[in-house]
């Protein structure tokens, strides 16, 4: 089935939602469930929905391309089973408008609208939310990023090359002068970014007031002695109050930039954190697999972006190729690509991808043969901080895998001449 209803365009009125959906029924009349209930309707139609009301104020369903049917539900539905509706599963894509006057400058009304209820419509047996289009008129009225790549560049004067990042690591468990002398050691090491752990706040055994004093006391007696700036990313995840204090005493301090787990934040601490500190926000995005390793179920990486985005984040986290993680190198590129991308036509409001999670030397050419671009943050945790040689041969290591890259030498030629990269070839190299 490929049904067209009306013309896809987004207009100043309305954006637009793509979404998978799995079903017994016919997908065509799941649509107009979805349509209504995250609008004007519920279940049945009740007083006071007048046909006007209607033609106003409830969203509708533009598109609806049937795929290949499942073998089996993906996920449970009570519903369902009450009715006794058996299979087949029918799959469908669907392509949803949603009146803007229905939402207005309102985040997390506009999440809740596309991605509320309709995860628990009785009548699916898998949800997915896709993508998003929004028009120009209403990005332009969100915040947009404050800095960006070209303020973060700015910032640590990387003119021509990715940004070098690196985490500190242990996680956790150094206390604040141990984090600024391993701080220290990094900055001599030639790195252009440090960032906490996410799960590194504001410990016991390291406050983050102290630890923001001590690591930038070491961040400024470097710049003093080297000319060099170096951009430290505190986790200030807290809750909102405790978050602008945070921010304003890294600004106090020096600081050019800011950490925060937006997912367990919320939309509008995060919105109300970006109005409040001209910092550097970086968006760490630790909890999104729960929302999208499930195919028929969650959110894909290009609609959590773009709501995110909206908050006016500076950086967003895209994990790495041949990672760590769960990602597939597909879905890490498409996302990095994602970030790059204008949320509207002609908007000026790319963020700068953040690529981490087993990171080192080996996996740069990959990433760079995939964006097509030194516009990223390339952090490598234990690729820079397990490097046999140290840290300095660690950062020394990636930024030669950079350089062969850009210049389309195999790795393996270029660190003929490279000790330090030769060195991370043969030990991360030889890891399974």
């Amino acid at each position: 089935m490929n049904t067209i209803l009306q013309a896809q365009t987004v207009t100043d009125e309305c954006l637009e939602a793509d979404y998978l959906i799995e079903t017994p029924l016919d997908p065509a009349r799941v649509a107009d469930v979805m349509a209504g209930e995250q609008s004007s309707g519920t279940f049945v139609r009740v007083a006071n929905e007048s046909d006007a009301l209607r033609a106003r104020s409830r969203a509708s369903v533009v598109r609806i391309d049937e795929l290949e049917p499942a073998s089996q539900p993906s996920l449970p539905s009570a519903w369902l089973a009450r009715q006794g509706t058996p299979g087949p599963w029918r799959r469908a894509r669907v392509t949803l408008s949603f009146p803007l006057a229905n939402i207005g400058v309102n985040l997390p009304t506009l999440a809740a609208t596309v991605a509320g209820n309709l995860y628990d419509l009785g009548e699916v047996t898998g949800m997915r939310l896709l993508s998003l289009r929004l028009p120009a008129s209403y990005r332009a009225r969100f915040e947009l990023p404050r800095h960006g790549v070209a303020g973060t560049r700015a910032l640590t004067q990387v003119a021509d090359r990715p940004m070098i990042g690196t985490i500190i690591k242990p996680n956790v468990g150094l206390s604040a002068e141990e984090t600024a002398a391993l701080v220290r050691e990094l900055c001599e090491a030639g790195v252009d970014f440090i960032k906490d752990d996410e799960v590194c706040a504001n410990p016991a055994h390291a406050p983050l007031a102290e630890r923001v004093c001590s690591v930038m006391k070491a961040v400024r007696d470097y710049r003093e002695r080297s000319g060099r700036p170096v951009m430290v990313a505190f986790n200030i995840t807290d809750d909102l109050d405790a978050m602008r204090r945070h921010a304003e005493l890294v600004e106090h301090e020096g600081g050019s930039c800011v950490m925060a787990s937006i997912n367990w934040c919320g939309f509008s601490a995060i919105q109300t954190l970006r109005r409040a500190t001209p910092l550097v926000l970086h968006a760490h995005r630790n909890g999104y697999g729960m929302m999208s390793r499930d195919p028929a179920l969650g959110m894909s990486f290009q609609a959590y972006q773009t709501l995110w985005r909206l908050t006016g984040a500076d950086h967003m986290h895209v994990h790495g190729l041949a990672g760590k993680f769960a990602q597939s190198d597909a879905e890490v590129i498409e996302s990095a690509r994602d970030c790059a991308a204008p949320l509207a036509p002609g908007c000026d409001d790319a963020v700068l991808p953040a690529f981490s999670s087993g990171q080192w030397a080996g996996t740069v050419p990959a990433t760079f043969d995939a964006v097509h671009s030194t516009d990223v943050l390339f952090m490598s945790g234990g690729g820079v901080l397990a490097h046999p040689d140290g840290p300095a041969a660690g950062v020394t290591s990636v930024r030669q895998a950079w350089e062969a890259a850009q210049a389309h030498t195999p790795l393996e030629r270029y660190a003929e001449h490279m000790p330090e990269l030769r060195r991370a070839l043969e030990f991360f190299g030889s890891r399974p």
